[in-house]
């Protein structure tokens, strides 16, 4: 069933408060916490005081840790956008959700709208928040992610919003190996969803390198479209890649597409903050 997403688009129990010094100041829920945010270059809009106010603090240096966080439970549940995540504190500062992702679901479901049997690969699904959004919208979806931990958080995430009987395969792997078994199974996908990180390992050990290996991968994306796909998403995060660059790369695989790129921001009261880029490869 298609989604009215104009009627939610504002809810969420997700808030930018404040960023600058380097640092974010977020609400999930009914925590508030402070995570290192390096583009945060800026002096923050509210004074330390508020800051101070927060329920915990993640720091990387001199050693990764959450400081005085003892209100703050090892996991809890928030809704964002009229779905329901699983959160928990990391070793690495992520908490299982990466807000600034659906700012792009309004355009997902124009891209899904009047479709029927649309196929969709989310690659490097992370949680599952746009697989599970795509499929409510419709779409039959396969989300991979190299990680077992994330993809088991992923169908966590299902399950808490009833759609464990959606239309969805979970797939643990390294997605350029599983391109190459998609592509000599002649399995097709009528649109593409991919965030490659700057650098990671896939599921028995692969290394995956943004600027060496992306070219292999848009090569096997290219290979597992349908005749009839309708788009390319590309989420990026990798310092140094503006977009341009993405533009320019992604020009060289699709010629024939429509390519709108920008910057992913996420708006508070006081300073806009960028979180990375997109690049939307739209085929007519």
């Amino acid at each position: 069933m298609l989604l009215n997403y104009n009627d939610f688009h504002k809810m969420s129990d997700y808030e930018l408060i404040d960023c600058g010094s380097g640092q974010k100041l977020e609400r999930f829920g009914s925590f508030v916490l402070i995570r290192p945010c390096a583009q945060a270059l800026w002096t923050p809009a509210l004074s330390k005081k508020e800051w101070e106010k927060a329920d915990a603090t993640f720091k990387r240096l001199p050693k990764a840790v959450w400081s005085h966080d003892a209100k703050v439970p090892t996991s809890w549940n928030i809704e964002h956008k009229n779905l329901k995540f699983a959160l928990e504190r990391t070793d690495f500062g992520h908490i299982g959700l990466f807000p600034e992702h659906s700012l792009l679901w309004g355009w997902i479901q124009t891209q899904l709208d009047e479709e029927e049997d649309f196929s969709l690969l989310n690659l490097f699904g992370y949680s599952g928040a746009t697989s599970l959004f795509a499929a409510k919208c419709g779409a039959k979806v396969c989300h991979l992610d190299a990680s077992k931990k994330t993809v088991e958080k992923a169908r966590e995430n299902a399950a808490l919003n009833q759609m464990q009987d959606h239309p969805i395969r979970w797939i643990v792997d390294d997605a350029i190996k599983f391109l190459r078994r998609e592509q000599k199974r002649a399995r097709l996908y009528d649109g593409i969803i991919l965030d490659p990180p700057s650098f990671g390992r896939g599921a028995r050990g692969e290394v995956f390198k943004f600027e060496e290996d992306l070219p292999l991968l848009l090569e096997l994306v290219r290979s597992v479209l349908s005749p009839n796909a309708k788009f390319v998403l590309m989420t990026c995060h990798t310092l140094g890649v503006t977009p341009v660059v993405l533009q320019n790369i992604l020009r060289q695989f699709f010629p024939k597409s429509e390519i709108e790129v920008g910057e992913l921001t996420l708006e508070s009261k006081h300073h806009p903050l960028p979180k990375g880029i997109y690049a939307k490869c739209i085929f007519r």
